[in-house]
């Protein structure tokens, strides 16, 4: 199976703790194009034709949730970016974050642009704590250089419950809650944090928005399979040859 590097394609190559180095590499070009180039229905358009679905788990069409999001008639909405990887043997996005936490926040700005979102989160599991200072570094220099706008992004480190990756119990532990699912519908793009539209994409979803508003739609979609368009990122650990990150077609 062949390797083709879209999610990790800045990993080992910039510094996680240097933006400049992201910049070198086109860094933030794709939001430059989404807010100067498309309205917001525009960018959801590319996502939803691109047909990106979610890398949770439940594979539900990423532009769609967007969309629903987008024509909630709610006020202020959200975007939650799920960084709480609790799964056994799990450790990409972990990867994704020590290596390339610029890629992510691009990925974030648009998805808020893209929906109206004043507001973000990104609610990092509780064993990466020693990856707060970086995140937190990665976003101040996104926000001087300008590109977060009136967007502001903060961080809620998650408290090692396993049951907080559902996006539900998510939302209730950023509420300062007990983390336990809500019984849906409603669903999180109609009602979701305090109430208000919220769209919730993890990690290695996010990954994707830059080059897809970058390259367009028509060069994801003939990437993977019929039901599932572009790369997955796996990780490989136990007795094997060659543990490690790896992100596949």
């Amino acid at each position: 199976m062949p390797e083709k590097h879209i999610v990790l394609k800045h990993c080992d190559f910039v510094d996680p703790d240097d933006m400049s180095t992201y910049l070198d590499r086109d860094g933030f070009r794709a939001l430059e194009r989404a807010k100067e180039t498309m309205t917001e229905q525009e960018v959801i358009e590319q996502v939803k034709a691109s047909g990106l679905r979610g890398r949770g788990g439940a594979g539900f069409p990423c532009g769609l949730k967007w969309e629903l999001a987008r024509n909630a008639e709610n006020g202020q909405k959200f975007v939650i970016c799920n960084a709480d990887e609790g799964e056994v043997g799990t450790f990409k996005d972990r990867y994704i974050l020590e290596n390339d936490p610029f890629t992510l926040i691009e990925g974030i700005v648009i998805a808020s642009y893209a929906i109206g979102a004043q507001q973000a989160y990104i609610y990092l599991r509780q064993e990466y704590h020693y990856l707060l200072d970086r995140l937190r570094n990665a976003i101040s220099q996104v926000a001087e250089r300008g590109f977060l706008g009136t967007l502001k992004i903060d961080i809620v480190e998650g408290a090692g419950a396993y049951i907080c990756g559902e996006e539900s119990a998510l939302m209730e532990s950023i509420e300062g809650k007990r983390g336990e699912a809500r019984f849906r519908p409603p669903f999180p793009p109609e009602k979701g944090l305090f109430g208000k539209p919220t769209i919730i994409n993890n990690v290695e979803t996010l990954m994707n928005i830059p080059p897809i508003i970058s390259n367009g739609p028509d060069w994801f979609n003939v990437i993977g399979t019929d039901g599932s368009k572009g790369t997955k990122v796996f990780s490989v650990s136990g007795d094997v040859g060659k543990p490690g990150v790896y992100e596949l077609v």
